[in-house]
């Protein structure tokens, strides 16, 4: 259970990492050009979808769903929650200083590059057939062809 929790918390610490290098880069190296700063947003989005197809490719393999999906969509949430709470007062930013619309984009951005990232990962590891599920049903059809069949007794 421990480790369970640990990695929850070191893939919610690398995506709000991610988000720190981003803001400190668009503050300091392009502070003055918004065209920049939004390519810094999307370079950003880009990398924390990658990071989480990479996790949930690697974690569909080892088991099912029902175990890791909560695990995943934890770790988002304390990411998320910190990126758009915390993430501005490190640069020096008010979270609500864009206003309400600007927050809530802030939330749907994030959850759509997340989303995009797991269902990516999900389903390259379904249709690779590596995950859990199908690496269950390829033992199943094993065990059942490997056996021979029982005669009937009348």
């Amino acid at each position: 259970m421990r480790n369970r929790w640990r990695s929850v918390g070191v893939l919610a610490g690398a995506l709000f990492a991610v988000n720190v290098v981003a803001r400190l880069v668009t503050r300091f190296a392009f502070d003055e050009d918004p065209v920049a700063a939004d390519r810094v947003s999307l370079a950003m989005f880009l990398v924390i979808g990658a990071v989480l197809a990479t996790v949930t490719f690697r974690w569909a393999r080892r088991s099912a769903v029902a175990r890791w999906g909560g695990d995943l969509a934890t770790a988002v949430g304390i990411a998320m929650l910190a990126t758009v709470l915390v993430g501005p007062l490190l640069v020096g930013n008010n979270p609500f200083a864009g206003g309400g619309v600007t927050f809530f984009a802030q939330l749907g951005l994030y959850l759509l590059a997340t989303g995009a990232g797991v269902l990516t990962g999900y389903l390259i590891a379904t249709a690779l057939g590596v995950d859990h599920q199908s690496q269950l049903l390829k033992r199943y059809a094993e065990v059942k062809s490997a056996k021979p069949r029982r005669p009937a007794r009348h």
